[in-house]
């Protein structure tokens, strides 16, 4: 069908599985890459008890690597993850009535299932030929390798994304756009163009999932209605802060593993999930030590964002707070998103990560992409 990021806009798609391992967020928009962008349809696609089983089995065992590689565990939840997305893109397109010839590229993220930086490595899997091959559409995949590779911490990469709504929207600035998925990221937009800040905060939703699914074999916090009751535990609250990460000057990024909820063991299930939710909120307040100036507001995507207990807790310590909604922005769909925004940056070239949102040296393109008719895959400023 030709290039179709040569002028005008791109239809992409955007599918993204967060570390909280709930299943598959697949957006499709329209974009120019930079300011144009226009959002055409959303769905999500859960993973069965048994996926959720498998995906963690996976990710301890990548954590007992010392680098990505063969591994017949990983692999095979590689494969199983790839062909479900690629259900997903089916499943997308028929909501949205688009034939996928009129699809320029996919973003895929994978599954990251390690982080580790500051051994020159990050692990996401998923094969991107494979879902090339599955569903016809070229495929953007591995989207933090390059950043890595350069010196960069390969996160958190959805900033651009953040900056281009945020202008669209006419936000006022400087704001911040905080995520919260497994873990909390947070990108802080200014107003000149080079005037972007962003980093991971700490554990967000993570700590919660896994304190519930192990005392009540529910991985989540329902509307925060166990934090409500319990009560926080503020010597636990200040041992967990008390970490030199949190000291940290950006940019920095966490695995999701980086953090657990030993510290809570003993506590009731309403006390655990009550500091555990405040202490979420607390990495959030001590973010704001290194931003060049407050927020006049905050903003809030991801699933965090329907745990009332944290929107409160997050209130009291930042002020004005508001979900993503609020702006007529789909609040579980800018993840995938911006991975679809992102797709299309990469075939055009333009950069995806910056040294004040990754640390890499300068402004970096990133991405591998892969051709549906021969399989083959490059990054695209080499192929």
């Amino acid at each position: 069908m030709g290039n179709p990021t040569i002028g005008g806009t791109t239809i992409a798609v955007g599918l993204m599985s967060g570390t909280s391992v709930d299943g598959i967020d697949a957006a499709l928009i329209e974009t120019d890459g930079e300011g144009a962008v226009t959002p055409l349809a959303y769905l999500e696609q859960p993973y069965t008890d048994e996926t959720r089983a498998r995906i963690r089995a996976a990710t301890h065992a990548a954590l007992q690597q010392s680098a990505p590689g063969p591994h017949a565990v990983i692999d095979a939840v590689a494969e199983e993850l790839t062909l479900l997305h690629a259900e997903a893109v089916e499943a997308l397109l028929a909501r949205a009535d688009v034939p996928r010839g009129s699809v320029g590229v996919i973003g895929f993220h994978g599954q990251t299932v390690a982080h580790r930086p500051e051994r020159g490595w990050t692990w996401q899997i998923g094969d991107g030929n494979l879902l090339a091959r599955k569903t016809g559409i070229p495929v953007v995949h591995d989207f933090r390798s390059a950043d890595v590779a350069a010196g960069g911490q390969g996160a958190p990469l959805i900033p651009v994304y953040h900056r281009a709504l945020a202008l669209a929207a006419g936000l006022p600035l400087p704001v911040a756009i905080l995520n919260l998925g497994g873990v909390g990221n947070v990108t802080w937009i200014g107003e000149g163009e080079a005037d972007m800040l962003a980093f991971d905060t700490g554990p967000a939703n993570g700590l919660i999932d896994d304190w519930m699914l192990a005392h009540t074999g529910v991985a989540m916090d329902l509307d925060g209605a166990a934090a409500a009751r319990g009560r926080v535990h503020e010597d636990i609250l200040a041992a967990m802060c008390d970490k030199p990460w949190f000291d940290v000057p950006p940019p920095k990024s966490l695995d999701r593993h980086d953090f657990s909820t030993a510290p809570c063991e003993g506590l009731s299930v309403g006390d655990g999930a009550a500091t555990l939710t405040a202490f979420t909120a607390e990495t959030v307040r001590l973010a704001l030590a290194h931003m060049p100036r407050p927020p006049r507001r905050w903003y809030v995507a991801g699933g965090g964002r329907r745990n009332a207990t944290l929107m409160r807790m997050l209130a009291e310590r930042l002020g004005d707070v508001r979900s993503v909604d609020a702006l007529g922005w789909n609040g579980d769909a800018v993840e995938a998103e911006g991975f679809a925004y992102m797709a299309v940056r990469s075939l055009r070239g333009l950069p995806i990560s910056f040294p004040g949102t990754t640390g890499v040296a300068r402004p970096l393109t990133g991405g591998v992409l892969c051709q549906p008719a021969d399989g083959a895959c490059a990054r695209p400023d080499q192929g």
